[in-house]
C-alpha cells in the first residue's frame, strides 16, 4: 500500500474522535492508520513536503510514528528506499 500526502492536519484529526472535519467519527483517524499498517506490513507513505521541513509539523510527527516512520520524501531517492521497503 502506497499513501501520498503531506500528512498536515491538526492533530485533533487524527487523535481525537469526532475529530474529522466532515464528519462525527466514532474513532480517531490513528485507530484506523493502526488497522491499516496491520492489515498491510508493507505500507509506505510518500510526502511531498521537503523532508527538511517534517520537524514543523506535529500532525507529520505523529503519523510516522503510527506507520512505524514508513515515511518517505517523494524524491527519486525516497522513491527508491520506499521501493526498496516494499520490495524487502
Amino acid at each position: 500500500v502506497i499513501s501520498v500526502g503531506d500528512a498536515a492536519m491538526a492533530p485533533y484529526e487524527i487523535l481525537s474522535p469526532g475529530g474529522s472535519i466532515e464528519y462525527l467519527n466514532k474513532e480517531a483517524g490513528g485507530v484506523w492508520m493502526g488497522r491499516f499498517t496491520n492489515t498491510w506490513r508493507r505500507l509506505i507513505w510518500l510526502n511531498p513536503t521537503p523532508e527538511e521541513h517534517w520537524p514543523y509539523t506535529q500532525s507529520i510527527s505523529i503519523v510516522r510514528e503510527l506507520i512505524e516512520d514508513r515515511m518517505y520524501p517523494l524524491t527519486l531517492e525516497g522513491l527508491e528506499q520506499g521501493a526498496r521497503y516494499l520490495s524487502s
